[in-house]
């Protein structure tokens, strides 16, 4: 069963319409009819609060919408992509196993979504910026790993904010917070910037952070218009000293 399907039938079983369940929902009658007719993927449940609307509104067990989300949006990457192996296999162990053991299963899940994708990289940035190596994400030698895992004793993630609090093996705790912006406002453009690493694999956080602020109102912006603001950020000539 996948979300639409699932909707509809608690709709018709509680005599309810859509246009009641976009005003619980606190969305447009339009993104719910598009769900429903399955003209619009469901968003990823950990990047919206939709669900937890919906459940109670129809009356479903907390998390269940979300569970299904999960499992369907799984299936569809699978029959589209087959099963996506790590980019960087021993980068991804070390990454589970600092993390907090409470969250570890859900990070394990949107890791394995994409094979290096925004959270994995976002993570390894910040990591590799508390620690000082200078490196590049995508070019983490094992000497450099090594480095990691000797200072990096443990990080939480909290998904609300996408922030990134981190512990070293010499008893220093730091705190990274970055701005997130729900399915519904996030970019398309910032989003495929985000997943294509050709684009924005050398992005440090603190550009992230700066790109992911960024707001639009008549205009949508490419994956390219990021890439290009990225690289007029870093010029100098753009900047008084």
């Amino acid at each position: 069963m996948d979300v639409a399907l699932m909707i509809r039938q608690r709709l018709d079983e509680l005599r309810l319409d859509q246009r009641d369940l976009a005003r619980a929902a606190k969305v447009t009658e339009s993104y719910v009819s598009q769900i429903l007719t399955r003209k619009k993927a469901p968003p990823a449940p950990e990047r919206t609060d939709i669900y937890d609307r919906m459940d109670r509104f129809l009356k479903l067990p907390d998390g269940e919408l979300a569970r299904v989300a999960e499992a369907h949006l799984k299936e569809e990457r699978i029959r589209r992509m087959g099963e996506v192996a790590p980019l960087f296999p021993a980068l991804r162990a070390l990454l589970l196993r600092k993390c907090a053991p409470a969250e570890r299963e859900a990070v394990r899940a949107i890791f394995e979504r994409q094979s290096f994708g925004e959270l994995e990289r976002l993570v390894v940035q910040t990591l590799l910026q508390l620690t000082r190596l200078g490196s590049d994400v995508l070019q983490v030698t094992p000497k450099q790993l090594s480095r990691l895992d000797g200072a990096i004793a443990a990080w939480e993630w909290d998904p609300a904010t996408f922030a990134l609090t981190i512990r070293t093996t010499a008893g220093e705790q730091k705190r990274f917070e970055y701005g997130e912006r729900s399915d519904g406002d996030e970019e398309k453009g910032l989003r495929e910037f985000l997943r294509d690493p050709v684009l924005s694999g050398t992005a440090s956080a603190e550009e992230l952070a700066f790109l992911q602020s960024l707001q639009f109102n008549d205009r949508r912006p490419t994956a390219l218009y990021y890439y290009r603001e990225l690289q007029n950020l870093r010029d100098p000539l753009h900047f008084r000293a």
